[in-house]
C-alpha cells in the first residue's frame, strides 16, 4: 500500500527530481507511511474490538469514518505545522476550501484502501479456516464411523442377510431380535454420509440398539430415556448418544444385584447422559478417543463443547443440541 501510494506519486515526479528537493520526497513518504499505518491500526482495532450497539451493516462504515478522521487529522496537522520548505508546493496548506477538500478526499481513499485490504485478508482467512474445518470434520466423522457398530464385512451384505434371516426364523423372539438389529444397521447405512441427524431419529435408533443390549445383558442394564417431544426436531451428531452408552457399559460392572442405570434426559438445552458409577474390579484401559471424537464433532458442527461432570457416584456428559434453523442459518 505504501509503495503504491507513495511510490506511484514519486514515479510521476521523476522528471522534476533534483538533489535540492529530495526532502519533499522524504517528507511525503513519511506522511503517507504514518497515514497508512494509523488507518491500518484503526481498522484492525475496530475489527478485534467491535463497537457495541452497532449493527453488522454499519460497522464497516464506522471503521472507514474513524480511520478517515484519523488520517484527516494527521494530514491537517502535518500541513499546518510542517515548514513549507519540506512540502511540495501544491501541498502547502492555505486554509482554502480546495485544501480541506484535498485532505478529505486523500483521507477517504487511504481509509477505503485499508478497508478493502483488511476485508480481502479477512475473507481469505475465513475461506482457509472453512476448508480446514471441513477437513477436520471429515476426519472426525470417519473416526466416529470406526467407533460405531459397523463391522468389517460389507454392511449391505449383512443387512440383506438379516432380512433373509427374519423371514426364515420361526420363533417370535428371534424375529424381533433380527428386526431390531436390521433397524440398527439401516440407521448406520443411512447416516453414513450425514454430519447431523434429528434427535428423534437418533432416539429411534437408540431404542433398537437398546433392545439388542437388553437381550445380551437381560436385567443387568436399565436405560431411562426422558426427552420431551418438543426437542425431537433438534439436531445432534449421529451416534453421539450410542457411543456414551457403549462407553458406560465398557467401564462399569453389570450384575442382577447391581444393574447399571443410565439416564438420558434434557437439561439446560443439552441432552444429558448420566450413568451410575460402579467400576469393574479389573479396570478397562481408557483411550478417551470416544469422548474426544464426540467433542471434536460438536466443536466443528455447532461451535460448542460437550460438558463432562465426574462425581464419586456418577458420570455425566452434557451434549449441546441446536435447532434446525440455527444450524442451517
Amino acid at each position: 500500500m505504501i509503495f503504491v501510494l507513495a511510490g506511484g506519486t514519486i514515479l510521476m515526479r521523476l522528471n522534476d527530481f533534483s538533489i535540492h528537493n529530495y526532502r519533499y520526497y522524504l517528507q511525503y513518504i513519511s506522511m503517507v507511511t504514518i497515514n497508512i499505518f494509523c488507518c491500518w491500526m484503526v481498522h484492525g482495532y475496530l475489527r478485534v474490538h467491535e463497537p457495541q450497539g452497532v449493527s453488522k451493516q454499519l460497522r464497516p462504515i464506522v471503521r472507514i469514518a474513524l480511520a478517515m478522521a484519523v488520517s484527516f487529522c494527521i494530514s491537517y496537522m502535518s500541513a499546518l505545522f510542517m515548514p513549507h520548505k519540506y512540502l511540495f508546493p501544491e501541498y502547502v496548506f492555505n486554509h482554502t476550501y480546495a485544501d480541506f477538500l484535498r485532505i478529505t478526499i486523500g483521507a477517504f481513499f487511504i481509509s477505503m484502501i485499508c478497508h478493502i485490504v483488511w476485508s480481502s485478508l479477512a475473507v481469505s482467512i475465513m475461506l482457509q479456516n472453512a476448508q480446514l474445518e471441513n477437513e477436520h470434520l471429515k476426519q472426525a466423522h470417519l473416526r466416529a464411523q470406526l467407533l460405531s457398530l459397523q463391522q468389517q464385512i460389507s454392511p449391505h451384505f449383512l443387512f440383506n442377510s438379516l432380512s433373509t434371516l427374519k423371514h426364515i426364523a420361526h420363533d417370535k423372539g428371534t424375529k424381533d431380535f433380527v428386526v431390531q438389529l436390521s433397524h440398527v444397521y439401516r440407521y448406520l447405512l443411512n447416516i453414513n454420509e450425514q454430519q447431523v441427524t434429528k434427535l428423534s431419529d437418533e432416539l429411534h435408533f437408540i431404542d433398537s440398539y437398546l433392545y439388542i443390549l437388553y437381550q445380551r445383558f437381560e436385567g443387568d442394564l436399565k436405560v431411562q430415556i426422558d426427552i420431551p417431544e418438543q426437542y425431537h426436531n433438534y439436531l445432534i451428531p449421529p451416534l453421539a448418544i450410542q457411543l456414551l452408552i457403549e462407553n458406560a457399559i465398557k467401564h462399569n460392572a453389570l450384575s442382577p444385584e447391581m444393574p447399571l442405570v443410565i439416564e438420558i434426559f434434557i437439561q439446560n438445552e443439552t441432552v444429558t447422559v448420566k450413568n451410575r458409577l460402579q467400576p469393574k474390579k479389573i479396570p478397562v484401559e481408557s483411550t478417551k478417543l470416544g469422548l474426544q471424537n464426540i467433542n471434536e464433532r460438536f466443536q466443528l458442527l455447532f461451535n460448542k463443547q460437550i460438558s463432562i461432570a465426574h462425581s464419586d457416584d456418577s458420570f455425566t456428559v452434557h451434549l449441546p443440541v441446536i435447532t434446525h434453523e440455527r444450524y442451517y442459518h
